[in-house]
Order: C-alpha cells, then structure tokens, then sequence
C-alpha cells in the first residue's frame, strides 16, 4: 500500500519575532514566552486543522494518509523527517515569494532542492505574501 505523509512546520522563532521587540525583550527567556503565551499551541492546532482539510478535500483513495505538525526551523525539520522517514520523494509548495524576497529571507524549498537526499518536486502556489 502507498504512503503519504503531509507535513507543515511552525517555527516558533518566526512568530515569536513578530510578537515582540527584540530591542526590549531579548532578555526575556524564549520558553517562557512559548509556555505562557500559547501561540505556538494554536499555530499547531491550526497547521493540524490545515492538514486534515487537505486530505478532506483531495482523493487518497487507496492510499494511507499520515499528518505531521513539526517545530523547528522549515528545512531542516522537512530534511530531517525526510531522512528519517526513509521517503522517496519530497513534494514541496513554493509561496511564489518574489526574487528580491528569496534573496533576503532565503526559501525553504531552494534549502531544501540543495539539501534533499531524494528527489524533490516543488509545485508553485499563486500566493504572495
């Protein structure tokens, strides 16, 4: 029987950066943040809520579906699980960030092309952001 594993990636650094002024609150230990504040809980809830919409709304008929929320830095986690996982291939969104926008923030699927020890399909998504 085939296997999908869909996987998204919250990365609590990239949220936490816009909750605060690191100027102000860089001596304010992180984990605590993380525990009282309850973002990165929500954020999981929401990617879960994602995931299952998407096995919802396309046909795996026959094929087992599994979902993974990871944290952590995006390519590094989806390299990580891949290596793990033993996977074949990876399938991978591109946001459509623009060239000046990959050059400053760096793109998880270029990291992980280059990375990757399987072959990688990106699949390109109208969105900006």
């Amino acid at each position: 029987m085939y296997r999908i594993k869909l996987v998204t990636v919250v990365d609590p650094d990239h949220y936490l950066r816009f909750m605060r002024n690191d100027e102000i609150w860089s001596h304010v230990d992180r984990k605590w943040i993380e525990e009282n504040s309850g973002a990165v809980e929500k954020m999981e809830e929401s990617s879960y809520r994602l995931l299952n919409a998407i096995v919802e709304k396309l046909d795996f008929n026959g094929i087992r579906t599994e979902r993974e929320v990871l944290l952590g830095e995006p390519h590094i986690r989806i390299l990580e699980d891949a290596e793990k996982e033993k996977v074949d291939a990876i399938i991978i969104g591109n946001r459509g960030f623009s060239k000046i926008k990959r050059f400053f923030l760096g793109s998880v699927a270029q990291r992980v092309i280059s990375e990757a020890k399987c072959p990688v399909l990106v699949t390109h998504s109208e969105t900006e952001y």
